[in-house]
């Protein structure tokens, strides 16, 4: 048996795999350098006449107005990604193309509303968004002020409140607002300056009438309070009733 001692390091850590969490990209031993290494390799192999008209006909990711500090915005309509025929590969592409060939010198946000997005078809997973933010040049990361988060699940918040400082880098994590109602994006952002999809309205209406429902909470899953009363009904009853002669 040797004497000597090994003086390799090593680290743990541990994931909750009940939120859905790929572990893969904090295995990888990937350096930073390489990352950006990575996203320019992105850059230099992205044809200047390669095709992404089918991606913008999809209005996922696209260049609006400004929010009230100025900063443009781009707007993200999760329901509208195709998570299940779109790959990795092409969506960080197709980012790179977008922030490249749109968008302007000077600090921008983005607004991400997240009403009626189901994981298996519309989310390509937070492991591959991170991948695609951390290989983003740090001038991109620090031109971006604000992500306003409309609609947040009980599920992403979870997730960001438990691994958020963790998992999300270049103070990423600090830049995310919540939006639980749209009368409260008018805070930051003025009407008009960024197009609202009818059913994110119709998502903000039920949202209203039934705040439980931002907790995963459907507090009338069968509508029982649309069906009439059964008072009402009775009465009708006891009124025909009542007016028969029973010969008393």
């Amino acid at each position: 048996m040797s004497g000597g001692s090994s003086t390799d390091e090593f680290s743990v850590l541990v994931l909750a795999s009940d939120l859905g969490v790929d572990a893969r990209p904090f295995l990888s031993t990937q350096n930073h350098d390489e990352e950006q290494e990575s996203w320019h390799d992105c850059a230099q192999h992205l044809s200047s006449d390669e095709d992404f008209s089918d991606l913008d006909l999809l209005h996922f990711f696209r260049l609006e107005g400004s929010d009230n500090c100025g900063n443009r915005i781009f707007r993200i309509v999760g329901k509208y990604y195709p998570a299940t025929i779109v790959s990795a590969e092409r969506l960080k592409r197709y980012v790179y193309h977008k922030i490249r060939s749109e968008l302007p010198d000077g600090p921008f946000c983005i607004v991400y509303m997240h009403s009626t997005v189901q994981k298996e078809d519309n989310s390509p997973g937070v492991t591959i968004l991170r991948w695609i933010y951390e290989e983003m040049p740090s001038d991109i990361k620090d031109r971006l002020q604000t992500v306003y988060f409309v609609h947040p699940g009980l599920r992403s918040r979870l997730v960001i409140a438990t691994l958020g400082r963790f998992f999300l880098s270049g103070g990423l994590y600090w830049k995310i607002k919540y939006v639980s109602r749209l009368q409260y994006l008018w805070d930051d952002i003025k009407k008009g300056q960024v197009e609202i999809p009818e059913f994110v309205k119709g998502h903000d209406d039920v949202l209203e009438h039934r705040p439980l429902t931002d907790y995963g909470i459907e507090p009338d899953p069968f509508h029982m309070n649309e069906m009439p009363s059964s008072a009402c009904s009775f009465g009708k009853y006891e009124g025909r009733w009542s007016s028969r002669d029973y010969g008393s």
